[in-house]
């Protein structure tokens, strides 16, 4: 931000339940509409009609579900290590449910020590504490990434609960025993409420940026945050096997729809930046700020 500033306007919101901003329930019915009126609607009362938008893992879906509801509102689209179009687990390569109820999925996927470290404001080495999650799994290497006490509290601004962060959950006769609730973070990412894959149709395409971390242990084909990964490798027990509960294809996923967002006139540029993680513009700021600008001068 304090890079653009000399020559751009640039605001970065806290998202409800993040940050300063009010702790509001999330309807996670909507997918991530909550998110995404909340933000055009800050825009509005800024008088802004147009901008350039950056969001991050599920901010990338908040900015993909921005282009589909407010077409006219975005200028170009950086999907940072994104979400799938699809949502968070429980797909196959073409987006549709392993099952009805997306079993596997949503509030009751978050580990529960994390959930409530985060929600007691832990700053200690606890391994299942925001610190070592932030660590181990955000950043390809936690060695040489800048700031990290003030990415700590960020993450710590985050509001838990049934309303929020995770989120609520239903029982399920499907593996693993769960399925999403109707409230919170984890369950509006669910493919059960989520699917952005119809950027695919909008009729006025903006340029996409897609940009991502070739060691991202969040959204990959394999992910570790999936249910399915992590029984498939012994982790969660009982997984009923590859025919019915496979690891979900997230990139694969986002560049299946991208290439149909081209083929349908839009255009798009994929860069995978080498040694990196989920958070390409913490660990490769200099090279993110520079394909931003790119995208923006075009």
């Amino acid at each position: 931000m304090l890079q653009f500033a000399p020559t751009h306007f640039v605001i970065a919101p806290d998202l409800r339940g993040f940050g300063d901003s009010e702790t509001a329930p999330i309807d996670a019915t909507r997918g991530v509409r909550d998110h995404s009126d909340d933000v055009a609607g800050l825009l509005k009362s800024l008088a802004i009609s147009t901008a350039d938008f950056v969001g991050w893992s599920m901010g990338a879906g908040v900015v993909m579900q921005l282009a589909i509801d407010y077409p006219s509102l975005v200028k170009s689209m950086t999907l940072t290590a994104p979400i799938s179009p699809y949502g968070f687990g429980g797909t196959k390569l073409s987006g549709e449910l392993l099952n009805e109820d997306a079993s596997g999925t949503g509030g009751a996927a978050a580990n529960p020590e994390f959930v409530k470290a985060l929600g007691a404001g832990d700053r200690s080495e606890n391994p299942n504490g925001p610190l070592s999650v932030m660590r181990q799994f955000y950043v390809a290497d936690p060695i040489a990434l800048n700031h990290e006490a003030i990415y700590l509290e960020s993450m710590l601004s985050t509001k838990t609960g049934e309303t929020n962060y995770p989120g609520n959950f239903n029982a399920s006769t499907n593996w693993p025993g769960f399925a999403p609730g109707n409230l919170g973070v984890l369950n509006s990412m669910s493919p059960k409420y989520f699917n952005t894959s119809g950027i695919i149709e909008i009729a006025n395409k903006p340029p996409v940026l897609w940009i991502r971390g070739d060691k991202d242990a969040i959204v990959n084909d394999a992910s570790f945050f999936d249910l399915n990964t992590l029984g498939a490798h012994g982790i969660v027990p009982g997984w009923p096997g590859l025919d019915i509960a496979p690891s979900q294809p997230m990139v694969s996923q986002m560049r299946n729809v991208l290439a149909q967002y081209q083929a349908n006139g839009g255009n798009f540029r994929e860069v995978v930046l080498a040694d990196c993680g989920h958070s390409p513009h913490l660990e490769q700021p200099e090279r993110f700020a520079q394909e931003l600008s790119d995208l923006i001068n075009r």
